[in-house]
C-alpha cells in the first residue's frame, strides 16, 4: 500500500477530482466534436447521482446493474454505484434479452442504469420475471421527457441530486464508510466454456492491480487513451478506466467499433488498450491497402516490413542496430511506415493487448512500423492483470513477468496457478464452483497452460480445458495452430478441431479481399461467395496456403482437411463471447454435419 493513497475506488476518484480540478477526465464527442468534461464536472455528477440513489433507497450492499455503450455516464453510474456502498454490475450490451435475464436474477439487482430507448424495453420485456428489480433509470433523454411508468431518466435524477446539496454530508459519509476488502463489483465472465459466473471482486482488488501496473507500464497523467473495448469486460474496466483515474489521465470515448479509425485520427491518443482482433484487424486493411497497390508499392511494402523483422528481431534479442540497419529503418519509416502511425493518431507511445493470446508475428510486424503493443495476461477473477510486458523489459510471444506483488508457479500438469492481493473473493451465490479454482492457501487455478523461462517471462500455451487429444493421444494446443493460419492474410478466422478425431481438421473463413482478388484471377468473380468456397479452384488456391503454413509442423499437428466457410463467425449466433472469443463447444455444434463429412470424406 502507498502510504496516504486512497484504499477504495470512490475516495481514489474524489481525490483526484480534488487535485485535478478543472483538467479534463474525459472527452465525448457531442455535436460532431469531441468535448471535454473536467474532474470537477464530473465529480459534481457522481455525487448528484450518488445522492439520488440513497434517496431512491439504494443501501450498501445493494447491486445496480449498467447496460450501456461506453460513455461518461456509464463512469458516473460505476463512481456513484460504489461511492454510496453498492455493487456494480456491468452488462454487455450484446446480450440477448434471455441472457440479460439470467445475469440480472442471478446477481438479484436491485437497480439497472441503462443507455437508450432499445435498452429500456429489452428490460420492460424482462422485467416480471425480476423480482427484485426496483428501478429502472435511462441515460437518453426522451422528447418532451416522455417516459413511460416505471422508466426514470438519468438526467432528473441527477438534478434532483443537485438539489439535496444539503445531504451531502450523508453521501461523503457512505463514501467514507466503504471498505478495501468490500466487494465493488459483479463481473460475469463471458463464458467461452460453460455459464458465466458472477466473480466478486473488491476494490482492493481492483486498486492493487492499478498499483502494480503503476510500477512497470509509464502511465501518467499526461497521458489519454481512447476508450473502445466493452467496460463490461474487465480488462477494458481496469486498463483503459480505473487504471488511468489512478494516475489522473483523461479518457476519451468513440463513438462506436465502426468510428474507431476515425476517433483514433481525432483523438490522437497516446496510450490504447484493445484485443487481437482488433490487431489482426488492422494488420489485414494494412496487407489490402498494399494488394491493391502497384507492384512499387508492394515491393517497397515487403522491403519495409523485412526491415521491420530484423528491428523486432534484434530488439528481441536485445542487440543494437548496425548503421546499416537504422539507416534502413529510417527510410522504411519516412516511405511506408510513418503514413500507419499518423492514421493512428500520430502521438501513440504504446498500445496494451489483453483478453485472448497475440500472434507474436503480429507483434514483430507493429514493431518494426514503430508501434510498440504490451501484451499482458489475466483473467475475470484477477482483476485482471497476472503479467504484462512493458517498455524496459517486452519480450514477443510471451506475456511478459508477474506484474509485483503477483506470484504465479507451473503446477505438475502445465497449469499457471497466480497468488495475490488481486485474486477475487469467489463467484456469487457458487461457493462449489469457488473451490474448484481457488485453494485454502490462495492459490488460483487459471485454467490455462503455459510456461515460465529463466527470466520470468510467462508463456501461454492454451486453455487447459481446450487442449485437442486426437485419437491417436497427441496433445494439441489449438490457438497456436488458429494463429498460424491466421498469419495468412487470406485467412480471416480459424478454428481447430480434432478432439478424439484421428487427426485434424478446420474451419476456415476466408479474408474477404483476398476471396475477391482470388477469384478474379480465375475468372470467377461472378459467383457468390456460398459458391466461391465450395469451387474446387479456390479449395484448391487455399490448400496449397495451408500447406505451406504447416511445413515445419510435426505430422500429428498437421491439419489434414479444412472446409471454407462463406460468412464469419459472430456475437449474434452465439459463437463469438462479447469480447470477441472463440466459442469452440457452440462452433463444433453449430458446424457437426461440416465436421464430421471432413472425417467421412464426403
Amino acid at each position: 500500500m502507498i502510504p496516504g493513497m486512497p484504499e477504495t475506488i470512490p475516495a481514489l476518484f474524489f481525490s483526484q477530482a480534488r487535485r485535478y480540478g478543472a483538467s479534463p477526465v474525459c472527452w465525448v464527442k457531442r455535436d460532431g466534436r469531441y468535448q471535454a468534461i473536467s474532474w470537477t464536472a464530473l465529480a459534481d455528477e457522481v455525487q448528484a447521482l450518488g445522492l439520488a440513489l440513497m434517496e431512491l433507497g439504494i443501501r450498501p450492499g445493494d447491486r445496480v446493474a449498467i447496460l450501456s455503450e461506453n460513455r461518461p455516464e456509464w463512469a458516473a453510474a460505476d463512481l456513484a454505484t460504489l461511492a454510496v456502498g453498492a455493487i456494480s454490475v456491468p452488462i454487455y450490451t450484446t446480450l440477448a434479452a434471455r441472457e440479460i435475464e439470467m445475469l440480472l436474477l442471478d446477481a438479484g439487482a436491485v437497480a439497472i442504469v441503462v443507455s437508450t430507448d432499445a435498452h429500456a424495453a429489452t428490460i420492460e420485456q424482462i422485467r416480471d420475471h425480476l423480482p427484485a428489480l426496483q428501478h429502472l433509470i435511462q441515460i437518453e433523454a426522451r422528447p418532451l421527457g416522455m417516459f413511460p411508468r416505471g422508466v426514470q431518466w438519468y438526467g432528473e435524477l441527477v438534478g434532483l441530486g443537485r438539489s439535496n446539496r444539503a445531504t451531502a454530508p450523508a453521501f461523503f459519509g457512505r463514501v467514507h464508510a466503504v471498505r478495501p476488502s468490500d466487494i465493488a463489483s459483479l463481473v460475469y465472465t463471458s463464458g467461452t466454456t460453460g455459464v458465466p459466473k458472477g466473480v466478486m471482486l473488491t476494490h482492493d482488488n481492483f486498486l492493487s492491480n492499478c498499483r502494480a501496473c503503476a510500477q512497470v507500464i509509464p502511465v501518467t497523467e499526461l497521458d489519454h487513451t481512447l476508450s473502445f473495448l466493452p467496460l463490461s469486460h474487465v480488462f477494458e474496466r481496469m486498463a483503459g478506466y480505473y487504471f488511468i483515474l489512478f494516475v489522473g489521465g483523461a479518457i476519451a470515448y468513440a463513438e462506436s467499433m465502426d468510428q474507431v479509425p476515425a476517433n483514433l485520427a481525432e483523438v490522437r491518443p497516446t496510450v490504447v488498450c484493445a484485443v487481437p482482433r482488433f490487431y489482426e484487424k488492422l494488420h489485414a486493411r494494412v496487407m489490402e491497402a498494399v494488394q491493391a497497390g502497384s507492384p512499387l508499392k508492394r515491393l517497397l511494402v515487403a522491403w519495409a516490413s523485412a526491415v521491420g523483422r530484423r528491428v523486432a528481431q534484434a530488439h528481441e534479442r536485445r542487440r543494437p542496430l548496425g548503421p546499416g540497419l537504422r539507416l534502413q529503418r529510417a527510410l522504411a519509416d519516412r516511405l511506408v511506415f510513418h503514413t500507419l502511425r499518423t492514421r493512428l493518431g500520430g502521438r501513440l507511445r504504446f498500445f496494451i493487448s489483453g483478453g485472448a493470446p497475440l500472434a507474436k508475428e503480429l507483434a514483430e510486424f507493429f514493431y518494426g512500423a514503430g508501434i510498440l503493443i504490451l501484451e499482458g495476461y489475466g483473467l475475470t477473477e484477477t482483476s485482471p492483470v497476472i503479467a504484462c510486458n512493458t517498455p524496459t523489459a517486452c519480450r514477443f510471444g510471451t506475456v511478459g513477468r508477474p506484474v509485483p506483488g503477483v506470484e504465479v508457479r507451473i503446477a505438475e500438469d502445465g497449469e499457471i496457478l497466480a497468488r495475490g492481493p488481486h485474486i477475487m473473493r469467489g463467484y456469487f451465490n457458487n461457493p462449489t464452483a469457488t473451490r474448484e479454482v481457488l485453494e485454502p492457501d490462495g492459490w488460483f487455478h487459471t485454467g490455462d497452460v503455459g510456461t515460465l523461462d529463466a527470466e520470468g517471462f510467462l508463456t501461454i500455451t492454451d486453455r487447459k480445458k481446450e487442449l485437442v487429444v486426437t485419437a491417436g493421444g497427441k496433445k494439441v494446443a489449438p490457438a497456436a495452430l488458429e494463429q498460424l493460419l491466421k498469419s495468412d492474410p487470406a485467412i480471416a478466422d480459424a478454428v481447430l478441431l480434432g478432439d478424439r478425431r484421428p487427426y485434424l481438421t478446420a474451419l476456415l473463413v476466408p479474408a474477404p479481399a483476398a476471396l475477391r482478388r482470388c477469384a478474379e484471377s480465375l475468372g470467377l468473380a461472378v459467383l457468390s461467395a456460398e459458391a466461391l468456397v465450395r469451387d474446387p479452384s479456390i479449395v484448391a488456391w487455399y490448400q496449397e496456403r495451408v500447406d505451406g503454413l504447416q511445413h515445419d509442423l510435426a505430422s500429428f499437428e498437421r491439419i489434414k482437411r479444412f472446409t471454407l466457410l462463406d460468412h464469419p463467425f459472430s456475437q449474434e449466433t452465439g459463437e463469438l463471447t462479447p469480447t470477441l472469443k472463440i466459442k469452440r463447444r457452440i462452433i463444433a455444434q453449430r458446424y457437426a454435419l461440416l465436421i464430421d463429412a471432413m472425417y467421412q470424406g464426403t
